[in-house]
């Protein structure tokens, strides 16, 4: 059970500010929201078909197809963010010539979400009384079902946004259906939209 509680915060603000960039001299017909911002972006064909690989290789990840339960399904969700880490880094390596396009970026936002989760069980890891595997007590339990709430709510809804971009519908996939609407901006770090 999820306690809403928000154990870390995401710092996507230099993705943000890319895309901010690429959106001023690519402006086009399909609308990203963001947190803290919305931007009109053009892409080119490569990078929709990579976009509609992404959407059908992760859609089906199992750390955004269910919610834990016990330190088993915990091992497992580690497991696959591992693998999802894994594809978007080789998605970002095919797109490293257009590193400023909007497929590499909302990859790099997954990605970061990714390495600063596992930054946080990093230290739930190290607070744990006991090596891995070994059970792990209530409280750090519910941190970990709490961090991997936000990160399967980051990741659904950059996944939406690469959707968009590679013109599917994934409104009624798994569990990112619960992810449509507004970004949950208290878990973000803020972001002033007349940075540069």
């Amino acid at each position: 059970m999820r306690s809403g509680n928000i154990p870390f915060r995401f710092d996507i603000r230099n993705v943000l500010r890319k895309m901010r960039r690429f959106a001023k001299n690519h402006a086009g017909s399909v609308t990203l929201n963001l947190p803290y911002l919305s931007v009109s972006i053009n892409a080119g064909n490569r990078e929709k078909q990579i976009a509609r690989e992404l959407v059908t290789r992760l859609k089906d990840r199992r750390v955004l197809n269910a919610w834990e339960c016990c330190d088993n399904c915990i091992d497992q969700a580690l497991a696959s963010l591992q693998e999802m880490r894994r594809l978007l880094v080789d998605k970002q390596v095919a797109l490293s010539d257009i590193a400023d396009g909007p497929v590499y970026l909302i990859a790099e936002a997954m990605a970061q979400g990714i390495r600063q989760f596992l930054t946080y069980e990093q230290r739930l890891v190290n607070a744990h009384d006991g090596p891995r595997g070994v059970a792990r007590d209530g409280r750090i339990r519910q941190q970990y079902f709490d961090a991997l709430e936000l990160l399967r709510a980051h990741i659904s809804r950059c996944l939406i946004q690469v959707a968009a971009i590679a013109g599917i519908d994934v409104s009624g996939e798994g569990l990112i259906r619960n992810y449509q609407g507004p970004w949950q901006i208290e878990v973000y770090d803020a972001f002033e939209i007349q940075d540069t």
